[in-house]
């Protein structure tokens, strides 16, 4: 679990429409692997990236949480979230090929703005990579824009 653990569930901080047999929680050691396998099944691992360690990180930092939605199969669903002082951000968010377009993505969207409204957050943004155009529709139907920023960055 994060640092600082919800007074809620995450289940009651996600939209109505999550199907019923997906429950929301944030990650335990157990999901990394099943982690892992989604996101590479979603082809968001890059390989400068090390996604244990993502998760790790995520997991360890009072300020940001990984959350799953699990089913009988196991992971179905992701998102990470974290809160900069300023904007919340979700990365990794990523349903089951087999899972997607029946509803999952909206609430694992609602997982995570969930989540960041729960501690305080009032914007909420975050990056789709070049070559993952085709999701953008996706984040329009949730209300998300373009920020008409150009986000730069640099390894240290």
């Amino acid at each position: 679990m994060s640092g600082r653990p919800l007074v809620e569930p995450v289940e009651a901080l996600v939209a109505p429409a999550v199907p019923a047999d997906v429950r929301f929680r944030e990650a335990e050691d157990g999901d990394v692997e099943q982690l892992v396998a989604l996101w590479e099944a979603c082809g968001l691992t890059r390989p400068w990236n090390d996604p244990r360690l993502d998760v790790a990180d995520a997991r360890s930092n009072p300020t940001s949480a990984v959350l799953v939605g699990v089913g009988e199969g196991g992971v179905v669903a992701s998102a990470v979230v974290g809160y900069d002082g300023h904007r919340g951000w979700v990365y990794y968010l990523a349903v089951s090929p087999e899972a997607q377009r029946g509803g999952l993505g909206r609430a694992a969207m609602g997982a995570a703005e969930g989540w960041l409204r729960h501690q305080g957050v009032r914007k909420v943004r975050l990056m789709v990579r070049h070559g993952n155009e085709r999701v953008l529709g996706f984040y329009d139907s949730l209300g998300y824009t373009d920020s008409e920023c150009v986000v730069l960055g640099r390894d240290l």
